[in-house]
C-alpha cells in the first residue's frame, strides 16, 4: 500500500516537474532556401542552445508569397506561427491586418527586453516603421539588387570592363552570346523587382505618387513613362535571339548563374551564400547598370529582402521569447557574422562598424556592394522605398504584362499602360479594404 502511494507521488511529482520545465516552442515561418535555409537553421539552433525555457522551431513554407498567404490563411484559421518572415513589399498588407500582427515596438517593450530602434540602420527600419519611427516588424534579412558577373565568361567573349551602363551590358551580351552563350546573353531573377521596382528608384522616376505609397496609401501608379517604355522594348528586342532572356518571376532562376548559362544575371545580394556554395568559376557582382543619358542616374537602390513580423493573438509568455530571441539576433557578432556569410544587409549600425573596421570589404567587395548603392546619394521621393498594397497580386500582374510584351503579343507602350491601370484598379480595393 505504502509502495503503491510512494510510486503514485513519484509519478505525479515527476508530472509536475516535466510540466514547470517544459520549453516553450516558438514557431518561424520561413521562405529561405540552400545556404540560406542552413543559416535559418543554424541560428535557431544556437538560439536554443543559448538558453532552456524557449525552443526556435523554424520551417520552410516555399516562396516568400507563399510563405506570406501561408501565414495570413493561418492566422485566419487560428494557428499562426509566431514569427513569420515577409518580404519587403508585403509590408503594406502586413500593416493594413489589423489585430493580425503584434507591432515589434511594442512586443520589446511588454518583454521588458532592452530595445534601441536607433541602433539599427536607418535605411532599413525606415521601410519597416510608422510616420513615428515606430518599428512594426524586425528587420532580417534585407538586400539590395545588385548584377552578378561571371568573369571567366566576360573575358573569354573579349569583355575586357565589367559593364556599368545598360548599352554595356546589351553589348556584353551580344558577345557573350557570339562566344556560346546560345541561351542567355544576360537575365535576372525577379523580373518586376529588377526592372520596374529597382530600375525606377536607381534612375530616380517616380514608380508611383506619394512617394511611391510610403506617404500615403491613395497613391497613383506611374512607372509608364518613357523611359519604361524604352528600357521594356529594349528587353522585348533582345529577347527574340536570346541576347536577353527572362528567368520568371521570383528566384527559382538563378541556378542559371552558378551553373553559368548566364554570365550577366541581375539577383539580389542576398544570393552570395548561393554562389559561393556553387560557383566553379571566378565571379563578382556590381551596383545595377543605368542609362547614362537618364538625368541623375545612378540615384540610389532600395532594400529588399524580409522582415520578421510577430503575428497577434499569442501567450505573454510566448511572445516573450520571441522577444529574447529578436534579442538574440541582435547581438553585434552575430549580425556581423551573418551579414559576411549571407551577403544581406548588417542591421545593426554596430554589426556595420565592426565589419568595416575588420577590414572584411577591402577583402570582399562583394559584401559591400548592395551598401554603396543604397548609399550613392540622398534617397529621394523616387527612392525612399515603396509601400504598396496587395503587391504580391500587384506582382503578378505587372509580370503578365511584362511576359506578353516579351511574348510579342503586345508593345511595350500597351504592356506598361496595362501594368499601371490595373496596378491602380487593384490599390483602389486595397484602400477600400484597410479604410473598413
Amino acid at each position: 500500500m505504502m509502495k503503491t502511494s510512494f510510486l503514485a507521488a513519484l509519478a505525479i511529482g515527476l508530472a509536475t516537474s516535466t510540466s514547470a520545465f517544459a520549453q516553450i516552442e516558438i514557431q518561424w515561418w520561413h521562405a529561405m532556401t540552400g545556404a540560406n535555409n542552413e543559416i535559418i537553421n543554424k541560428l535557431a539552433e544556437d538560439f536554443n542552445a543559448s538558453q532552456k525555457d524557449y525552443k526556435v522551431v523554424p520551417t520552410y513554407k516555399g516562396t516568400y508569397a507563399d510563405n506570406m498567404n501561408a501565414g495570413i490563411a493561418a492566422f485566419r484559421a487560428g494557428n499562426a506561427p509566431h514569427i513569420l518572415q515577409v518580404f519587403e513589399v508585403g509590408t503594406a498588407t502586413m500593416m493594413g491586418a489589423k489585430g493580425a500582427i503584434k507591432p515589434v515596438h511594442e512586443l520589446m517593450k511588454e518583454a521588458g527586453e532592452k530595445f534601441d530602434p536607433q541602433a539599427y540602420l536607418p535605411t532599413i527600419t525606415g521601410y519597416y516603421s510608422t510616420a513615428k519611427g515606430e518599428m512594426l516588424s524586425f528587420p532580417f534579412n534585407s538586400s539590395s539588387m545588385v548584377m552578378w558577373v561571371n568573369k571567366d565568361e566576360l573575358k573569354k567573349a573579349g569583355v575586357n570592363e565589367i559593364p556599368k551602363t545598360w548599352p554595356e551590358v546589351f553589348d556584353a551580351a551580344k558577345k557573350l552570346k557570339a562566344a556560346g552563350h546560345s541561351t542567355c546573353g544576360f537575365s535576372s531573377a525577379w523580373i518586376t523587382w529588377a526592372m520596374i521596382e529597382q530600375f525606377s528608384a536607381w534612375h530616380n522616376v517616380p514608380m508611383g505618387t506619394k512617394a511611391n505609397g510610403l506617404d500615403g496609401f491613395d497613391t497613383e501608379l506611374k512607372f509608364n513613362s518613357p523611359l519604361h517604355v524604352k528600357h521594356l522594348q529594349n528587353l522585348i528586342d533582345l529577347q527574340k535571339d536570346k541576347t536577353f532572356d527572362y528567368s520568371g518571376r521570383d528566384s527559382k532562376s538563378e541556378g542559371r548563374f552558378t551553373s553559368g548559362e548566364c554570365a550577366i544575371f541581375l539577383n539580389s545580394s542576398g544570393f552570395y551564400g548561393n554562389v559561393k556554395s556553387n560557383a566553379k568559376f571566378d565571379y563578382t557582382s556590381v551596383p545595377m547598370p543605368y542609362y547614362p543619358d537618364a538625368q541623375g542616374a545612378p540615384q540610389n537602390s532600395i532594400i529588399g529582402g524580409a522582415s520578421l513580423w510577430v503575428m497577434g493573438g499569442k501567450k505573454p509568455e510566448e511572445y516573450k521569447g520571441v522577444a529574447k530571441f529578436f534579442t538574440f539576433l541582435s547581438d553585434t557578432d552575430r549580425q556581423a557574422k551573418l551579414h559576411q556569410e549571407s551577403g544581406y544587409l548588417p542591421i545593426t549600425k554596430a554589426a556595420y562598424d565592426k565589419t568595416k573596421a575588420a577590414g572584411y570589404y577591402e577583402k570582399n567587395p562583394i559584401v559591400q556592394t548592395p551598401l554603396i548603392e543604397l548609399t550613392n546619394k540622398a534617397p529621394t521621393e523616387n527612392s525612399r522605398g515603396l509601400r504598396f498594397g496587395n503587391m504580391v497580386q500587384l506582382r503578378d500582374m505587372w509580370s503578365e504584362e511584362i511576359e506578353a510584351a516579351l511574348a510579342g503579343q503586345k508593345s511595350a507602350k500597351d504592356a506598361l499602360d496595362a501594368a499601371v491601370a490595373r496596378g491602380n484598379q487593384a490599390l483602389r480595393q486595397f484602400e477600400r479594404t484597410v479604410s473598413r
